[in-house]
């Protein structure tokens, strides 16, 4: 990283492009902005469809009721828990440096419809998701045949099973391709050449409510599973989602509210994020040109994602269902690359001289063609993203070999199985990471000796991902939707047989399919923060000229961003140390709240003997309010450290310091995300595999050591790994809002080391007094309610 901004970068920044909205590309982005709509009423056809499919039996249907309560009442107590939060930053950001009021005011009017559509999209994944899950369930049911009929063809009735699973994920994906480019496009025409700076407050609300759906809905639902798993499954050795162990509906209300609602959000603020940095560098890069065609991008790739979408249909040919969803992707990207390049040469000229609205020589002056930089650099982000989805589907699928292997450690014990689990891990986030790098280095090179063009490509990369974003966010929501079905399935006790081997061979596609979209997230969230690192430079630059203009003697040397420097090098150890304390918080709260859900439910299994011989119910109600609380008030501490680490090392060390910090953070979080996601998922697989009957099946020993390593793995992949992703992005956009505060206040005549000690300390403070209040919270550590949480009755907003 050293050397990044060199002094005579800094001392001579590029100068701003003098870019202006045209009315062509104002009539292009108004097409964009219909494409967006066009978006959402493809989705509403989608939910048609999925709603017209059948809801089982009356036990079905009553099991999906609670399951659609509980996911309700925690998701409106944790948006009113957020709107707080949202009000706070509204008004924090109409304090930070802008060039006018016109600025800032959008800036935070943005930041609220950035915030209020990823809760949306998050809020729609779950709503469908609840009233899909039974829908599933019901379709599979059909393969058991009634006394004295024939039997069923297997394979179609799988196949409309996933059909119906699938299109609930497309609604999603719909509504996340939809609503990012929609505000997006509402940013450009209202604000013009100014959107770029407009865009940061709307990413920062799309990152910043992801990231805590993703985190509070990770420990919900991995709380309930873990807690569910190791009393039902190990001590009782009872089924995953027997109706008599209290933690069965809180799992599936977890699994709605943090795989759906979560991962919905997470992925809209990708696409919402990655438009914002390849907005910024656009217009400096491509001038006029740069304020339409990151939009023209990930438009095409609406179109794409619905016929993904809809060509996900299985054929009797197929391996798995992963075949189907494997070639509705690659339809989707293949399409996507062909009708970009034919924009691309339609669009852009054949020179960059030719270029309006660009003012810097440097770009003015670079030789080749601009259409073969955007070309290749968006086939980058397509082929990553298939790259990815390979590796990640070799690391996690049940019939390759290193799920295969986990599944042979199963014979010696759980002891084994983490150790293999923890191995493949490790070993597959080299893989991805160095395939990110590599595809981040090659975007790089495109832009020559233009580090502005060079960063702008890494951005198109980022864009050209997107293009299948819709398709990834459709194989995400199946994964939920179909473990839900199984569940339902089991509770009920309505589905056998063949119906429910039917559920459980989608189950374990879904878990693939959730640990590929967990890894083409982490993808983007590289892509985005390596092109936010040009937005940070700018803005510095910018900054350190205004001030050294004032001083008479050219701008700070001391901005450098070189490791060398101490003060950059703590910045770096710092960002990677915020990725680690992050992972092991997110993982600490599940642990102690799955350790009240064992509790709860170890309590009634002993004070309520019936429940065996199913004469009692269980009180479900007890755990999905257990979980809940300690969900919602596990939510401040990450936030507070995404938002507040930035703003400590800035205005303590520096912005060459802040620059190392960021590096420091997506170095470390690329590895740790994937790490965690592959890990969690190998294990999960690897249960499957035996208990479809492999080393033992069911029941056996090693199915516990199986089981263990799936409760490990949960908090792995479903809470701590994919909180990683928007916690890098909070991370960079904060970084690049406060930029010019730092140096306001480190050089010239408005340097005040007393303001930058006042903000450092206080920054300081909270972090430690949240990161401390967290640690003192109490873990369940006895049967006689020595936990808080256990011993409270049950909230009535949460059904029972």
């Amino acid at each position: 990283m050293a050397g990044l901004f060199s002094p005579h970068q800094i001392d001579h920044p590029s100068t701003f492009a003098a870019a202006v909205l045209t009315d062509d590309n104002r009539l292009i982005v108004m097409v964009i902005a219909a494409v967006a709509l066009a978006a959402l009423v493809v989705a509403g056809v989608l939910v048609r469809q999925v709603l017209a499919a059948g809801e089982g039996t009356d036990s079905m249907k009553k099991i999906a009721k609670a399951i659609q309560e509980g996911a309700n009442a925690y998701l409106g107590r944790q948006m009113r828990t957020l709107g707080v939060f949202a009000v706070v930053v509204f008004f924090l950001l109409m304090l930070l440096p802008a060039d006018d009021w016109n600025q800032r005011a959008g800036r935070s009017i943005f930041f609220l419809v950035g915030a209020a559509f990823s809760a949306t999209t998050g809020y729609i994944g779950m709503w469908l998701a609840v009233r899909s899950n039974v829908r599933v369930a019901a379709a599979a049911r059909e393969a058991t045949p009634a006394e004295g009929e024939p039997e069923k063809d297997l394979t179609a009735v799988s196949h409309k099973a996933m059909k119906i699973a699938f299109r609930t994920g497309g609604v999603v994906g719909m509504f996340t391709v939809g609503l990012g480019l929609l505000g997006a496009s509402c940013v450009v025409l209202v604000y013009a050449a100014d959107a770029p700076k407009v865009l940061e407050g709307f990413g920062l609300g799309a990152a910043l409510i992801a990231m805590f759906m993703r985190v509070g809905g990770g420990i919900f639902t991995k709380a309930a599973d873990v807690g569910a798993d190791l009393v039902g499954k190990v001590e009782q050795g009872i089924p995953e989602d027997d109706p008599r162990n209290a933690a069965t509906i809180a799992d599936n209300v977890g699994d709605n509210v943090g795989d759906c609602a979560g991962m919905a959000a997470d992925l809209f603020e990708s696409y919402a994020v990655t438009l914002v940095a390849a907005l910024i560098l656009g217009k400096v890069a491509f001038g006029d040109s740069g304020l339409a065609f990151p939009l023209i991008v990930p438009a095409i790739g609406v179109v794409t994602a619905m016929i993904g979408i809809f060509a996900v249909a299985p054929r009797r040919s197929d391996r798995s269902g992963m075949s189907a969803i494997n070639r509705g992707f690659f339809i989707s990207a293949v399409i996507s690359l062909a009708l970009v390049a034919a924009a691309v040469f339609v669009y852009l000229p054949s020179s960059y001289a030719d270029l309006d609205g660009v003012t810097d020589a440097a770009i003015k002056g670079h030789d080749g063609d601009p259409r073969i930089l955007a070309v290749v650099a968006v086939a980058i982000g397509i082929v990553m993203a298939a790259l990815i989805q390979q590796l990640t589907g070799y690391f996690t699928e049940t019939t390759r070999r290193p799920v295969k292997d986990i599944g042979k450690t199963s014979l010696t014990g759980p002891a084994t199985v983490v150790l293999a689990g923890i191995s493949i891990g490790l070993e597959s986030a080299v893989y991805t990471a160095l395939l990110i790098g590599l595809g981040v280095y090659g975007a790089f090179l495109l832009g020559g000796t233009s580090i502005m063009l060079a960063l702008f490509a890494v951005a198109l990369a980022g864009t050209g991902l997107l293009t299948t974003v819709g398709v990834i966010v459709a194989m995400d929501t199946f994964g939920p939707v179909s473990d839900n079905a199984q569940g339902i399935a089991e509770m009920s006790g309505d589905v056998a047989g063949s119906g429910a081997q039917v559920l459980t061979d989608l189950d374990a596609v879904g878990n693939t399919t959730k640990a590929i979209t967990k890894g083409i997230a982490i993808a983007t969230a590289v892509l985005a923060a390596s092109a936010l690192f040009g937005s940070y430079r700018d803005a510095i630059a910018t900054a350190a000229k205004d001030v050294g203009e004032k001083m008479g003697d050219g701008a700070p040397m001391n901005l450098v961003m070189d490791i060398s420097q101490p003060n950059n090098l703590v910045g770096l150890i710092l960002g990677a140390a915020v990725v680690f304390l992050f992972s092991g918080l997110a993982i600490n709260a599940v642990s102690r709240s799955a350790g009240a859900v064992v509790y709860e439910v170890r309590r009634q299994f002993r004070e309520h003997p019936g429940i065996m011989d199913y004469s009692e119910e269980p009180e479900y109600g007890r755990v999905v309010d257990i979980c809940t609380k300690d969900a919602l008030r596990e939510l401040a501490t990450p936030g507070l450290l995404a938002v507040l680490t930035p703003i400590a090392v800035g205005f303590s060390l520096g912005v060459g310091a802040l620059g190392s910090f960021l590096a420091g953070a997506i170095g470390t979080g690329t590895l740790m995300a994937v790490f965690l996601a592959n890990s969690g998922g190998a294990w999960d697989n690897a249960k499957k595999l035996v208990e479809d009957g492999h080393h033992g099946g069911k029941g056996s020993e090693a199915h516990a050591a199986v089981v263990i390593g799936d409760t490990v793995g949960d908090p792995f992949k479903d809470t701590a790994g994919p909180a990683i992703n928007p916690l890098l992005k909070v991370m960079n956009l904060v970084a690049l809002l406060i930029a010019p505060a730092v140096v306001k206040f480190s050089y010239g005549d408005d340097a005040s080391v007393g303001m930058r000690v006042l903000i450092a300390v206080l920054s300081i403070a909270v972090i430690i007094g949240a990161v401390y209040v967290s640690k003192r919270r109490g873990i369940a550590v006895g049967d006689e309610g020595n936990s808080e949480m256990v011993a409270k009755p049950a909230d009535p907003a949460v059904v029972s």
